[in-house]
């Protein structure tokens, strides 16, 4: 096997080493998506979906960041789309060249930053494609550790969280695979990379009484923290609140309090290619 790792600016193969994604990612300041392939390389999970994000923390960036993204003329989807059109193709033929049989998957991030590489003051894209192997789903449960606070602008993924989250593994403890976000140390908002749910039991207390009934029948619910508390609306926490809906699984948005764990019955997180629970 050849490269693992393939780079494509604004349509063009890079050429020399190309370091990891999250070198990249630390390294460039601009707005970034991250997604994976499907069914052997055949489908990008939910791409439409990760494009409109793209072009969202695009238009963020350039609204309230100008310093990390500079005030491109055009941040409308459609250039965006184009943008990162030029670059696909090139960049999945590249990979799917140096596949072999025990790579079938690909990771996908695709950044957009000022005009740096192109000297015009517009947009470049860098596409960056690793191989990949799914986790097996249901093999091994996350473990979890509260270490920081919210995001800033945390409705635009932007790379400079990558700096942010490097700061924050130096606290992992040893055996926890994720870090989780809260202002208070009660209240959880998400992880550094991941959206954070728990099923609850939902309130079932009696008048005036301080205590939780358990014996008493009653509902659970799935929490989840609202984007209005600051946390990333990622991809695959729309698709749990789409499912949720549309299989009248009761979902309230609201962040988990930790103080209130007696009344979960489990809990999980997802990201793009992961929903990990046995927390």
């Amino acid at each position: 096997m050849g490269a693992s790792r393939f780079l494509v600016v604004n349509g063009r193969p890079h050429a020399g080493d190309v370091p990891p994604v999250s070198t990249l990612l630390e390294s460039l300041p601009g707005a970034y998506t991250t997604t994976r392939t499907h069914g052997n390389a055949t489908i990008l999970l939910f791409w439409e979906r990760h494009l409109r994000r793209l072009s969202n923390s695009v238009r963020l960036l350039a609204d309230h960041r100008p310093d990390l993204l500079g005030g491109p003329d055009s941040t409308d989807h459609s250039s965006i789309r184009t943008l990162v059109g030029e670059s696909l193709p090139m960049g999945l033929g590249l990979a799917l060249a140096e596949m072999d049989e025990e790579i079938t998957e690909l990771a996908v991030t695709a950044l957009v930053c000022s005009g740096g590489v192109s000297g015009s003051g517009a947009l470049d894209l860098y596409l960056h494609i690793g191989f990949y192997v799914p986790p097996v789903f249901g093999a091994v449960g996350a473990r979890l550790a509260i270490a920081g606070r919210g995001r800033d602008i945390a409705d635009a993924k932007y790379s400079q969280w990558a700096r942010v989250r490097k700061d924050l593994e130096k606290m992992r403890p040893p055996m926890v695979t994720e870090l989780l976000l809260s202002n208070d140390g009660d209240r959880i908002l998400e992880g550094s990379v991941t959206n954070f749910f728990v099923v609850c039991k939902a309130e079932c207390r009696e008048p005036n009484d301080s205590t939780y009934n358990f014996d008493k029948e009653s509902s659970f619910e799935l929490q989840t923290a609202p984007t209005t508390d600051g946390v990333l609306s990622g991809v695959m926490r729309q698709i749990v609140i789409e499912v949720c809906s549309s299989l009248r699984i009761p979902l309230r948005e609201v962040a988990p309090s930790w103080s209130d764990r007696e009344l979960w019955k489990e809990a999980f997180i997802t990201r793009g290619d992961i929903i990990k629970n046995r927390i």
